[in-house]
């Protein structure tokens, strides 16, 4: 039994096209992706005003310095899960198809989930317009950066590694493979400490996909386990040190505990987030030019 997650993503994205039925999720999730992400978002962007716009910005964002070095790992969300899908099916063999295939359709399916936030509130944060690199550029290219709560990034990466570990436990192979799953939960906490760093997200963002993610699936995520993923962020960081990184912790789990009290009485999952958005009046921040930090040698 393999002990790493690391499969090729080419060889992986191969192996789903084909299968038919995996190809068929395939297909099914990116149609999801395309629409409830890029068409709603570019519709929205052409036609400014026809859903309204809230600026989500934290002021402990401040704090969390700009770091373009690490838009490497804040743009793996996506191959990260699609190489848990390629262990799956290179460990499992046909017994990893089960799961492989629930974990695409999730997917598609959670893409569906935020966008009904997006529908009725948008929401942006100050992004620095930093081209000094060309994934900043791919960046700036293709997101208008108009759904930020919740942070959809943030909901990808930890469906990915709660439904491969359910998958994992399923097999029966949970305490044989608990450092790969212990990896995989950090994988995760890094892609989410990433996408705050090159400012992508504001915090408030984070705790909202947080409240999304119990919303969505409970039992693999109940709030046990998001305050267990909150108290792994910015740990074993330079910048912010440990006194901003436990201010920025306790703001998020006071956001996520925020929406989950207020959904006690709401009458959808949904309503405490837009209430959130509809009852902030930020003015629009002003922008700066990024400076960023020097990336650290090797």
């Amino acid at each position: 039994m393999k002990n790493r997650a690391d499969e090729s993503l080419g060889l992986t994205l191969l192996k789903i096209a084909a299968h038919p039925v995996l190809r068929r999720a395939g297909i099914r999730c990116l149609k999801s992706i395309f629409y409830h992400f890029f068409f709603i978002q570019y519709k929205a962007a052409l036609f400014p005003g026809s859903i309204p716009l809230t600026w989500v910005d934290h002021p402990l964002d401040e704090k969390i310095p700009f770091s373009p070095w690490w838009v490497r790992r804040y743009l793996d969300f996506i191959a990260f899960w699609v190489r848990l899908i390629g262990f799956l099916l290179s460990a499992y063999g046909r017994k990893g198809l089960g799961p492989a295939l629930d974990l695409i359709d999730s997917m598609g399916r959670l893409y569906g989930f935020a966008a009904q936030v997006y529908t009725k509130n948008l929401s942006t944060t100050r992004r620095p317009r930093y081209l000094r690199h060309p994934r900043f550029i791919l960046i700036h290219a293709t997101d208008p950066h108009l759904m930020c709560i919740p942070s959809l990034h943030v909901m990808v990466v930890i469906r990915a590694y709660t439904a491969f570990r359910d998958a994992i436990r399923s097999l029966g192979d949970d305490r044989e493979l608990a450092p790969l799953l212990e990896a995989v939960k950090q994988g995760a906490v890094g892609i989410t400490q990433a996408l705050l760093y090159v400012k992508q997200h504001s915090i408030n963002c984070v705790a909202a996909a947080l409240y999304s993610m119990t919303c969505f699936d409970r039992a693999l995520f109940p709030p046990q386990e998001a305050l267990d993923f909150i108290a792994r962020l910015f740990i074993h960081s330079h910048r912010p040190g440990p006194e901003d990184g436990e201010r920025i912790r306790k703001a998020i789990r006071e956001g996520y505990g925020g929406f989950l009290a207020a959904a006690a009485g709401a009458s959808s999952w949904e309503e405490p987030l837009l209430a959130f958005l509809r009852g902030r009046s930020l003015p629009r921040p002003r922008q700066e030019a990024p400076q960023g930090e020097a990336e650290p040698p090797g």
